[in-house]
Formats: C-alpha cells, sequence, structure tokens
C-alpha cells in the first residue's frame, strides 16, 4: 500500500497551527512546507524503535549458523588490510 501524498502547508500555516501539525506528524502525517508556492521543506515522522520480545530473538539467533571467531577475525583482517588504491588486485 502506497503511503499517501505529504500535504502541502504554507510557511504561514506552519507557523500558526505548530501544534496541530506536530500532532498529525506524530500520527504519521507528512507535510511539505511551502514559501511562496515553492516547496522549501518536508515534515515527515521518524520511525520509532520497535521492541522484539527476547522468545523472538533467541528464535531467530537459534536457527543462524554457528560462528567461528577466528576465521571471522581473519577475514575481517584481510579485508581491512586490502589495499584500496591498488587497482591490479
Amino acid at each position: 500500500m502506497a503511503e499517501p501524498a505529504p500535504r502541502e502547508i504554507t510557511q504561514r500555516e506552519l507557523r500558526n497551527d505548530s501544534g496541530a501539525i506536530m500532532r498529525g506528524v506524530e500520527r504519521g502525517e507528512s507535510f511539505t512546507i511551502t514559501r511562496n508556492g515553492t516547496p522549501v521543506g518536508r515534515l515527515i515522522p521518524l520511525r520509532r524503535r520497535t521492541f522484539v520480545p527476547r522468545e523472538e530473538v533467541l528464535a531467530a539467533f537459534a536457527t543462524a549458523p554457528a560462528l567461528d571467531p577466528e576465521r571471522f577475525r581473519r577475514d575481517l583482517d584481510e579485508a581491512l588490510d586490502q589495499d584500496p588504491f591498488d587497482r591490479a588486485g
């Protein structure tokens, strides 16, 4: 489902109705602010962190492949030791 287009509001509306507009943002609404008919900014809601129950996290990790810490460290070291300017290899 596509998100609705942001509602256009003027700079004056933002100044005069900031409380109502901020409540709209808290409800998930987005606004495009215009000055003299030209869009100049956008107010969008921030994504809130989602709580994931401990049991779900543990279940997800239970099926994850085992990690070999020494191999993981070697792989990281090899990646970090690469010369970013060496175009030959």
